[in-house]
């Protein structure tokens, strides 16, 4: 399982039992958007290959308005 936790300058992952930072820039380079427009699916999809997507994807911006 893949935990993403979400800041205003990027998001701390544990992926397989190995944690590490994306950084706010680099996920924008990756998807070509701004970081509050990018949804948690996107990253995800970053992260794994083939991530199993369950739910509503959800902007980052809506992530940390309610956190």
């Amino acid at each position: 399982m893949t935990v993403l936790s979400f800041d205003d300058a990027g998001v701390d992952v544990v992926y397989e039992g190995t944690e590490f930072r994306l950084e706010k820039k680099l996920i924008e380079e990756a998807t070509g958007k701004a970081y509050p427009d990018v949804t948690d699916h996107e990253v995800l999809k970053i992260v794994e290959k083939n991530p199993s997507l369950g739910g509503e994807a959800r902007r980052i911006k809506d992530i940390l308005k309610s956190s």
